[in-house]
């Protein structure tokens, strides 16, 4: 059996990293920011699914080619999510009922 690439010291400093960051999404959620409440929310989801990504996946410790897998997973979900929004923010100019 191999041994970790992680020490256990990094897996507890990054639960921690985690747990505050749900703490501090527990803390912006009582105050109204406007539109600026999805924004935040975001921004903290996506540092946190970061570290679990790195971390936890131990994709930071892997080859190329994971890193490769990833960023395609990550270019394809962008691809999606913009087709998406585009879909969406044309549904305006549809005329219903002609």
């Amino acid at each position: 059996m191999t041994d970790h690439v992680v020490s256990r010291k990094i897996y507890v400093g990054v639960f921690a990293l985690l747990m505050l960051g749900t703490a501090i999404t527990v803390w912006v959620a009582f105050f109204d920011l406007g539109p600026w409440n999805d924004v935040t929310m975001l921004t903290i989801a996506v540092a946190k699914a970061t570290l679990v990504v790195l971390f936890f996946m131990h994709v930071r410790y892997s080859g190329r080619l994971i890193a490769l897998t990833v960023g395609s997973g990550i270019l394809f979900l962008m691809i999606l999510l913009a087709l998406a929004l585009a879909d969406y923010l044309t549904r305006g100019w549809v005329v219903l009922g002609r």
